[in-house]
């Protein structure tokens, strides 16, 4: 486990409770995410995890039977504020899915696509972008000489990991990852999980992971959540040896889920 560098609260959620119609899938959840670190919520199916995910850039708002109360804070601002961009949330909290949806279109102008739309046009500012982003995305050495071939011409990893570095390039203040390993063979996963070893230096990471083993090596905090609830939250090592809830430990034990 890494030692978590920043104290400072990045996102904080209080009593928050998502409804889809008379169907309710998170309950009373309360949890504050620190600057410049992976937290990693993992738990059986339908706990909730990617309707949380999807919370914290508001994009549930897309399903019309979606309701919620509670509150969600970035940098101590409500999200749901009347004067917040849902354009500017969604690029400070962007969101990478567990299958990989490049666009149709070259890797360089994949990368490219977003800082265009915000109105860059400096040619030599946007190969700069490019490069930084898919060389924190782990995946520069790989595509440098091709970066004109369609992104559809990569493998599965390799797509994952630019759809990585397509959110990378927005300069994002949050990362959150659903289950972006759980179609990857094991080479693929260590190449993004090593990627997100270094991006937490700049990004605060939500994941959530593959498997409890995947949480475990990369996360610095973990939040347990089960039927919609927040079990138990807090370092991986204290989560992980010494839960303090028995459903967490028997889960971390295998026992269930």
């Amino acid at each position: 486990m890494v030692i978590i560098m920043s104290q400072q609260v990045k996102i904080s959620i209080n009593n928050l409770n998502v409804f889809f119609e008379k169907k309710q899938v998170i309950f009373d959840l309360n949890l504050n995410i620190r600057e410049n670190e992976i937290l990693s919520v993992f738990g059986p199916a339908g706990s909730g995890i990617t309707t949380l995910l999807r919370s914290l850039n508001r994009l549930n708002e897309l399903i019309p039977s979606f309701k919620m109360n509670g509150s969600i804070k970035l940098d101590d601002k409500s999200i749901y504020d009347k004067d917040v961009s849902l354009t500017e949330l969604r690029r400070k909290i962007g969101m990478v899915f567990d299958v990989p949806t490049p666009l149709p279109m070259s890797i360089y102008e994949n990368i490219a696509y977003g800082p265009k739309l915000g109105g860059e046009k400096n040619k030599k500012v946007l190969g700069d972008i490019v490069e930084k982003a898919l060389k924190e995305a782990a995946l520069w050495d790989e595509v440098k000489n091709r970066l004109k071939a369609s992104a559809l011409s990569l493998s599965g990893g390799q797509q994952q990991r630019l759809c990585i570095a397509r959110v990378l390039a927005l300069e994002p203040d949050v990362i959150l990852l659903d289950r972006p390993c759980s179609g990857l063979d094991p080479i693929s996963t260590a190449k993004i999980e090593d990627s997100l070893q270094s991006l937490k230096d700049r990004f605060t990471i939500i994941l959530a992971p593959h498997n409890t083993q995947q949480a475990s090596r990369v996360s610095n905090r973990v939040a347990f959540m089960l039927m919609g609830e927040l079990i138990e939250e807090g370092l991986t090592d204290d989560v992980f040896y010494s839960p303090q809830n028995q459903r967490t430990s028997d889960y971390v034990t295998g026992r269930f889920g």
